[in-house]
């Protein structure tokens, strides 16, 4: 039997990529063929683990637009921002060798390009992998529809109905006018709902969280295997800088701010970080490639760090405040670390629903954000109970993450007719 080529899209940024890299390192160490399909600016990770990257194009100042971390419109920038590259993925599959068995490993986005590929190649099979529980649609608790959470008392019905009209408005017009025109280039007939489309493109669907953040709803897609977070780190073994052990050495835990390592636009976030530091009495580290977004002169209680492995870091702070992104969260989840959720946009307000709902941290809305409300949070993180708590569900990263049994079911997909 001719051997197995698994091949792993992903988009956006590190935090996307490195869940599935790990997953892909599993898929290679269990002596399969792996090829990755990424962001170009990429490369260095990809090459640095020993697996095979197809570069996909990515223009950097998709990070400038304006709406980009809008709480409603911040998708549609997402979508048109990788379309070109999704475009390319029909052309690479079909070029592979005629006899080779494929397994497509997608991102969530990257599945109307799946079909396509599988339509070209009827033997091949798809799997995807969904790094965070608000990628899978469902119209049950917690129901976020962008910051807005929707009551439990609504009745499924009502949650249906509006779930489909934003999916209308958000989501269909911007996203199927570019999907079917290229569903007609490959024969293909439209398709009239994208969410309800791409959930029917797998044959498997993978997520890459525990159950224990995220139980299984009863309309998620099957078959589905669950599996833990596959947290990745590409120098596991770095300690900390000197500069920044002195720093942490030097006094009372810090307080790190994080708005992302793919967010420029956050000159008011760090503002407003500063002024509550200063109202509460905080030491800080600053966490930002971005080093224009802050001011030139920071007082000594502030620390600027353009990167730090939070794997390094979160065991020697007081709370980490970040942007709710499902890698940052996490890593706090794993280190114990209080959390306090400032989310933006995409899934982040689901992730910070969820961070109050475990108990290890609270969140506050953006449109919210200002020197007060800031201190009034991190003040709200700071008690025994929250961190008590922190290093309780951190105890559940014992466990294995499941990355073992995902191998297993894809290549075992490969061999199903």
């Amino acid at each position: 039997m001719s051997p197995v080529h698994f091949v792993v899209v992903t988009i956006g940024s590190a935090g996307d990529l490195f869940p599935f890299m790990r997953v892909a390192l599993a898929v290679h160490g269990a002596g399969h063929r792996v090829t990755m399909l990424g962001p170009q600016q990429h490369a260095p990770f990809v090459a640095q683990a020993g697996l095979a990257f197809h570069g996909l194009p990515a223009d950097d100042a998709v990070l400038d637009h304006p709406d980009l971390w809008h709480p409603t419109r911040g998708l549609a920038v997402v979508w048109r921002a990788t379309r070109p590259a999704m475009a390319l993925i029909p052309g690479f599959v079909a070029a592979l060798p005629a006899g080779e068995r494929i397994v497509l490993l997608a991102h969530p986005l990257a599945l109307p390009e799946a079909d396509l590929c599988r339509a070209g190649r009827p033997g091949l099979k798809v799997a995807a992998a969904y790094l965070a529980p608000s990628n899978l649609p469902t119209v049950h608790d917690p129901l976020m529809l962008g910051p807005w959470a929707v009551p439990r008392w609504v009745p499924l019905a009502a949650r249906r109905w509006l779930w489909r009209s934003l999916g209308e408005r958000l989501i269909n017009q911007v996203a199927l006018p570019d999907v079917n025109a290229a569903r007609a280039t490959h024969g293909l007939a439209p398709v009239a709902d994208l969410v309800e489309h791409i959930v029917r493109v797998p044959d498997l669907s993978v997520t890459l969280f525990p159950e224990w953040f995220a139980p299984t709803q009863p309309d998620w897609p099957q078959p589905m295997l669950r599996a833990g977070f596959p947290l990745y780190d590409p120098n596991p073994h770095a300690g900390l800088a000197p500069e920044i052990a002195r720093f942490i050495e030097a006094g009372a835990p810090p307080v790190v701010f994080t708005p992302g390592t793919g967010n420029r636009q956050a000159a008011y976030y760090f503002r407003c970080a500063l002024a509550a530091c200063a109202r509460r009495g905080l030491r800080a580290i600053f966490l930002t490639p971005h080093r224009g977004q802050l001011p030139a002169h920071l007082p000594s209680p502030v620390l600027w760090q353009d990167y730090v492995p939070l794997r390094a870091l979160l065991p020697h702070v007081a709370a980490l405040v970040h942007h709710g992104g499902i890698g940052t969260t996490a890593e706090a989840l794993r280190a114990g670390t209080p959390q306090l959720v400032v989310p933006l946009a995409h899934d982040q307000f689901d992730n910070a629903a969820r961070v109050r709902a475990l108990g290890v941290g609270a969140s506050l809305r953006a449109a919210r954000l200002a020197p007060g409300p800031l201190a009034g949070a991190l003040g709200r993180v700071a008690g025994a109970a929250v961190a008590s708590r922190a290093k309780e569900v951190s105890r559940r990263f014992r466990a294995p993450d499941g990355i073992d049994s995902v191998v297993a079911r894809l290549a075992a997909l490969a061999d199903h007719p």
